[in-house]
């Protein structure tokens, strides 16, 4: 790791058997090498083994119905392969700061794996930065996005020496007075929209005419407002821009960077002096939730990047990466006990305790967020068998909780496991309390050295919301607080 300033102005990081359903975004391209996350295959017999390892270890069963694991060596193998991949096309000795996107999975343990990887922390509130904070990452590795910070957020981030990428003019007008009244070592940029358009899912398109994020680039004035900016800053050293994350072909990601490395160059340019030092590319390259391929990789968009915004990598720019999605999806598994195996109208229904309260998203939007379902039989391991067409619901009280609806599987009967992939990120660290349901249990995973007592080692992430948790964060310390009235 290095402290070496991005360009001239920050902190940065030196660079050197599952049911198929199809996923929203799911890649077109078919390399599937260990270029995201290590080498396919051994990813899924590490979750075999480990679904089996918990269920010997009595981390999962009757009583503990749900939890979810992490694939410590995959999420390692993932860090490892975006750096490789940015690495390979990048001049030596650019300043490269890859930070994750903390919305992704808002789990200290996992930031703390992901900081001595060589990654650091893109934060859009003050929770996220807390939680960056207590995972030990620095400053100079910590990047602050958000469309709507307060000015205390900003004086923090300013005074701590946090990049902070200034979403609109309001805000820069903001930041113009912090930095009137204290000096600040922060490396300060402003977001723009490209307005380049749209990809399958709507509301992960961050680049499109209406955007809510950043300055947007074509609209009238727009670009000459943003060049009068730099004029008139000369602390304003960086760029950022986001096109957008599943569902956004890598081909309308590159466009969206494209335009921001035009703008930069034009920036420079027009001010005559290399003021603009750093590109923040963002994040946003889309997972195959269809099968368990890794694709697309990051040595595919690095190197189309490369072959788009050869300027890019020369060595002019600084460059700020904030993949989050990608870095996690893969390796992580929420499995739940089936409580129950029953039929209604004819068609089998394993009911399970895995629903609304971990994949929202997916209940809600099954169409646009399908996950792969994986039977295991009760002792934790995979289930054989015909393929059955079954739904997979959860515990949940309304009709609509349902993991998987129709899919065909091996029969998963009372006492079986149903689990749960790619739900690394934006599913088990994303609690929706309906029904006052627990948060679960979140473990990480390992193979265990030669000679260990067990073949699976787990480290608790995370412990089972206890029902005292859910009393306190439901006012239980007050109820008498509305009968006075």
């Amino acid at each position: 790791m290095s402290s070496g300033g991005a360009g001239a102005s920050g902190g940065a990081m030196s660079s050197g058997g599952a049911s198929a359903a199809g996923g929203a975004g799911a890649a077109g391209s078919t390399e599937v090498s260990g270029s995201t996350g290590g080498d396919d295959s051994d990813r899924v017999l590490r979750r075999d083994e480990a679904v089996r390892a918990a269920v010997e270890q009595g981390l999962l069963g009757p009583g503990a119905p749900v939890v979810a694991l992490l694939d410590v060596p995959g999420i390692r193998a993932s860090a490892t392969a975006l750096r490789a991949a940015f690495d390979a096309v990048t001049a030596p000795d650019t300043p490269v700061l890859h930070a994750f996107a903390v919305k992704a999975t808002p789990l200290v343990p996992v930031l703390r794996l992901l900081y001595e990887q060589g990654i650091g922390a893109e934060v859009a509130s003050p929770g996220e930065l807390a939680l960056a904070r207590a995972a030990g990452i620095p400053p100079a590795h910590t990047v602050l996005d958000s469309p709507a910070k307060t000015p205390a957020e900003l004086r923090e981030a300013l005074a701590s020496g946090i990049a902070v990428n200034a979403d609109n003019p309001q805000e820069l007008d903001r930041i113009d007075a912090i930095v009137r009244s204290a000096a600040t070592g922060s490396p300060i940029g402003i977001r723009v929209n490209p307005q380049v358009g749209g990809g399958s899912i709507e509301a992960l398109s961050t680049a499109t005419a209406t955007s809510k994020f950043g300055v947007a680039l074509r609209d009238e004035g727009a670009r000459e407002w943003i060049v009068g900016a730099y004029a008139d800053r000369p602390w304003l050293t960086r760029l950022h821009t986001h096109t957008g994350s599943q569902g956004i072909p890598l081909s309308l990601m590159a466009q969206g960077v494209a335009e921001t490395y035009a703008l930069a160059e034009e920036i420079n340019r027009r001010l005559g002096r290399r003021q603009v030092d750093t590109i923040d590319i963002g994040g946003g390259l889309p997972v195959n939730f269809g099968s368990d391929a890794t694709a697309p990789t990051y040595a595919q968009y690095a190197r189309l990047l490369a072959e788009v915004v050869p300027g890019l990598f020369d060595g002019r720019y600084g460059l700020v990466t904030e993949f989050g999605r990608s870095l996690l999806a893969k390796h992580g598994t929420v499995i739940a006990r089936v409580e129950y195996a029953k039929s209604a109208g004819g068609r089998p229904v394993a009911v399970t305790h895995a629903g609304a309260q971990v994949a929202a998203r997916t209940v809600y939007a099954p169409v646009t967020w399908p996950l792969r379902i994986a039977a295991y039989d009760a002792k934790g391991r995979p289930k054989a068998g015909p393929d059955v067409i079954q739904d997979v619901a959860g515990p949940a009280c309304f009709a609509g909780d349902l993991l998987a609806e129709g899919r065909a599987l091996p029969l998963l009967e009372q006492g079986d496991y149903a689990a749960a992939l790619d739900t690394g990120a934006y599913y088990f660290a994303h609690h929706y309390a309906y029904n006052s349901l627990a948060r679960p249990a979140i473990y990480g995973f390992a193979p265990a050295p030669e000679g260990g007592q067990h073949e699976v080692r787990f480290a608790v992430v995370r412990e089972q919301q206890t029902l005292d948790e859910i009393v306190a964060e439901s006012g239980g310390a007050q109820p008498s607080a509305l009968t006075g009235l």
